[in-house]
């Protein structure tokens, strides 16, 4: 666009377009210029400093402050809001990368400049000729870091509505300007036709109004009987009666469905996978049918290589045999656990966030993913955040002291402009587009000012950093003057530190915050920690005394909540009637920020998280991956699930050994018996002062539940934790002391509050192996729970990957040394819970989880053979006549 073409200048009052040949408007229609306001935080311009009015941009003349302009040339996209022509440098401006290329260059003959290099101009639309206008030339391609709506089709506060076919007006914020002079074309509908042609009236159109029509009067005579039986009234159209009965209807609905997936790709992978298996079928009966005698070694090694590798293909294959796609309905779930203006009935959830080595996982990243835990849009008297510091690190606590008071502000910002993601790191790196994304003028110097506010707390968490780099001889020492408890990271008492909750102080606002906890299990000399795994247990201990949430989720300390609907997405399932008594987890995807573009490493592990584990919720459930996991507490305690008759039936290989068990043999009558206790007992069968007194007044349920020993030996000597496994609806009682609860919580994290009871065997995170994770989610779905796989189209859950070579390698050889490790030991899927209700291509996956390190051994030696064939002139295959 040349500059005698004119310049079009635009306000929320409208655009104008300014011509030299002065047909139209002129410039002297741009009135009460002095006065103008400007759209990004609401001040006037101001003048340049030539006295003139102000102009930040030169082509479209969009109203921004000096101010304004400034920032966005240091902080923001360089460019106008408006058009996306790149801000030209003023007099009195200081230089920013690229002004050097514009020196002496006017800013008209650089507008095709923008900041992502796409080589694309805006193209201008006339809206009187029937077209949108569409100021924003990256709102046809994708956007660079828009903000989506996580409202279930619900449009969030300040948010820009999406263009619709019955809302092309609002796709820009600012209006175009109608040319006065050129006529509005008009639509002339000729009456000698039929009003078919103009697509009015059409047959398809009529039949689904018909439908609509007769559905509702069934509707309506249905709902009038009821209504007539119980006494209530009649309904009108417009009536309360008729709405309470719509949402009443809506909040009996599914909180999730499935999407089959369409049948023509489906069966067309299946027929894929059986010829591929038929010709495997042919090629080993010639393998086997013609050996080479005078190679018979090398033969027989290549068959037995090719062997494993047909099993290793069919075990990774048939677990992909019914994949499925879920979806979830988060208004139904509001509609029915937490309506406005009644008290939430959303169940509690106790995040736990695990962190080791402060300066190998720097207490930023943690701070971040913190941050994003308390600013969940989730009700805050629901949610805990437990922070498990096994290092024992003075850095992390301070870390973490500094993170609550941070939370004081960013949580209230957070949810007053319902941003996404809630991790400052990871938000402010976005660039914001003001027209596109958030156009109220505060948002706009609320969101700088929490950025000045990030900026300094940034400063104060690299200045502890800093200090942590150089350890004092005689240790650490506290702000009161007091010896750090843990300086000796592998001899220290157990620490807990309430931040923030119910008592710990509120936002800026003067709203609750949720309840932050630090936590250090106790460490001595003597004992086995089991790593991981015994943190998690801890964790598991100190929050049922504590807050006793009814589901749990585990996160690494580099995985940030990147929705913040993440909870109420898992209690999509969880709280489902027909799905949550069963379900002991549901598993997201793991999604990576800072691979790069070719993901050399793998990182991103698409077939594992796009195909298998679809294939795998299709059977049982996806397996447990070690984070981003929502639990069922019942189900880490070891209780069995609450199963249907059917569920009830033996599996196909016991069925296929021992009959179908006509006569109902004693362990199938226990194990119904044992599911029909589970389904009775969903309320607390004990309370706190029931299980001190020693059971007094329970002699009649001493045959359904386990005797006080039994589960002192089960869960260990702690009463307060005892009488929490039986509140399957979580929460603790109103009228315990606090203090007394913190005394109790020390005393489960002692290091040997494990010995002698089932925790690592049968209770919580597995103990065996490195890869916990696994182990956890067999012996879970070995007892007949399944598990859920969840993904929604905003990863709720990101984390940072491994970005050099020598850290990828060092966590595949961790996983492949604990996949070894179960495979050596009594939990190994192939010969463990044949006596259990473990699915058989459930039970195949997990075969092939563990075997796979094994691959590496054969594929080594096929890699050789065709050397010492060339060396020894002998060949695998027979010779052609």
């Amino acid at each position: 666009m040349g500059a005698n073409r004119g310049m079009v200048a635009g306000s929320r009052d409208g655009v104008v377009t300014i011509r030299h040949d002065g047909d139209g408007p002129t410039a002297k229609q741009l009135k009460n210029a002095i006065e103008q306001i400007c759209q990004i935080c609401g001040d006037t311009v101001g003048f340049s400093a030539t006295g003139d009015v102000f102009v930040a941009c030169n082509e479209c003349a969009f109203p921004v402050c000096r101010p304004c302009y400034e920032y966005e040339r240091k902080e923001g996209n360089q460019c106008c809001p408006q058009c996306k022509t790149r801000s030209k440098r003023h007099k009195g401006s200081s230089r920013v990368p690229g002004d050097e290329d514009e020196d002496g260059v006017d800013d008209l003959d650089n507008e095709f400049n923008y900041a992502q290099g796409n080589g694309k101009g805006p193209q201008w639309l006339l809206q009187g000729q029937g077209e949108d206008v569409d100021l924003s030339s990256s709102s046809r391609h994708e956007p660079h870091h828009r903000i989506p709506c996580l409202t279930s089709g619900q449009q969030m506060s300040g948010d820009i509505p999406d263009a619709s076919p019955d809302r092309h007006s609002i796709r820009s914020p600012t209006p175009s300007y109608v040319d006065p002079s050129i006529p509005v074309p008009v639509r002339i509908v000729d009456p000698s036709k039929d009003l078919n042609s103009y697509g009015v009236g059409s047959v398809d159109w009529k039949e689904r109004v018909e439908s609509w029509r007769v559905k509702q009067e069934k509707n309506l005579i249905q709902v009038t009987h009821k209504y007539a039986a119980e006494g209530k009234g009649d309904i009108e159209g417009t009536g309360s009666n008729g709405e309470d009965l719509q949402m009443a209807d809506d909040a009996r609905l599914p909180l999730s469905r499935i999407v089959p997936i369409s049948p023509n790709e489906l069966n067309l992978y299946r027929i894929v996978i059986v010829l591929r298996l038929i010709i495997l079928c042919f090629f080993f009966q010639y393998r086997i049918t013609h050996p080479v005698w005078d190679a018979y070694g090398l033969w027989l090694v290549s068959v037995i290589c090719e062997v494993w590798f047909a099993l290793s293909w069919l075990l990774d294959q048939f677990p992909k045999w019914y994949p499925i796609n879920r979806e979830t309905y988060l208004d139904r779930l509001a509609l029915r656990y937490d309506r406005e203006g009644e008290p939430s009935q959303l169940a509690p959830i106790d995040v736990f966030v695990s962190t080791v080595d402060p300066l190998k996982e720097p207490p930023l990243i943690t701070a971040n993913t913190v941050l994003s835990i308390l600013a969940v849009d989730y009700p805050v008297d629901k949610v805990s955040c437990y922070v498990s510091d096994d290092g024992s690190a003075m850095l992390t606590f301070e870390a973490l002291s500094e993170t609550a008071e941070f939370a004081r502000k960013w949580v209230p910002f957070c949810k007053k402009h319902n941003i996404e993601p809630r991790a400052p790191e990871f938000y402010f790196a976005q660039k914001i587009d003001y027209l596109k994304d958030k156009v109220q003028p505060t948002f706009v110097k609320e969101r700088r000012a929490m950025k000045r506010e990030y900026e300094e707390f940034k400063v104060r968490i690299n200045a502890l950093v800093a200090k942590a780099q150089k350890i004092p001889e005689e240790g650490w020492t506290m702000a009161d003057g007091t010896p750090w408890p843990g300086n000796n990271p592998r001899d220290h008492p157990g620490m807990i530190q309430v931040f923030l909750g119910h008592s710990g102080g509120l936002d800026t606002d003067g709203n609750e915050l949720p309840r932050l906890v630090y936590v250090s299990r106790e460490k001595r000399p003597g004992f086995q920690h089991h790593k991981k795994a015994g943190a998690m247990n801890a964790l598991i201990r100190v929050s049922a005394v504590l807050t006793n949430g009814a589901y749990l989720l585990n996160v690494d300390c580099d995985h940030y909540f990147n929705s913040s609907k993440a909870l109420r997405e898992a209690m999509c399932f969880m709280m489902d009637p027909a799905l949550g008594r069963k379900t002991c987890y549901v598993q997201f995807p793991q999604r990576f920020d800072g691979i790069d573009l070719h993901d050399r490493y793998a990182n991103r592990n698409i077939v594992f998280f796009d195909i298998n584990m679809k294939g795998l919720d299709g059977i049982q459930g996806p397996v447990y991956v070690g984070t981003g996991c929502c639990f069922n507490r019942q189900a880490l305690y070891g209780y069995d699930p609450v199963l249907t008759e059917a569920d009830l039936e033996p599996n196909i290989i016991i069925k296929n050994c021992c009959g179908s068990r006509k006569k109902k043999d004693k362990s199938y009558i226990d194990s119904k018996n044992r599911a029909m206790k589970r389904t009775e007992s969903s309320a607390p069968i004990f309370n706190m002062e029931d299980i001190e007194e020693g059971f007094e007044g329970y002699e009649d349920e001493r045959s359904l539940l386990m005797s006080q020993k039994s589960l002192e030996k089960r869960f260990g000597q702690s009463p307060i934790f005892i009488a929490s496994t039986f509140m399957t609806q979580g929460g603790i009682p109103p009228s315990t002391n606090p203090a007394s609860l913190l005394k109790e919580a020390i005393h489960v994290i002692s290091c040997g509050y494990e010995d002698k009871t089932e925790w690592g065997k049968e209770i919580g995170w597995i103990y065996g192996s490195v890869t916990e994770d696994i182990l956890t989610g067999f012996k879970m779905h070995a007892r007949g729970w399944i598990s859920i796989y969840c993904m929604p189209l905003r990863p709720c859950f990101k984390g940072s990957a491994p970005i050099n070579l020598s850290d990828r390698l060092n966590q595949v050889l961790r996983w492949a040394l604990g996949s070894v490790e179960i495979l050596l030991s009594r939990h190994c899927p192939i010969w463990y819970g044949y006596n259990g209700r473990l699915k058989l291509l459930e039970r195949l996956a997990y075969i092939n989880t563990i075997v796979y390190p094994i691959t590496s051994i054969p594929l080594v030696a096929y890699c050789v053979l065709p050397a010492i064939c060339l060396l020894t002139n002998k060949f695998i295959i027979p010779e052609v006549n």
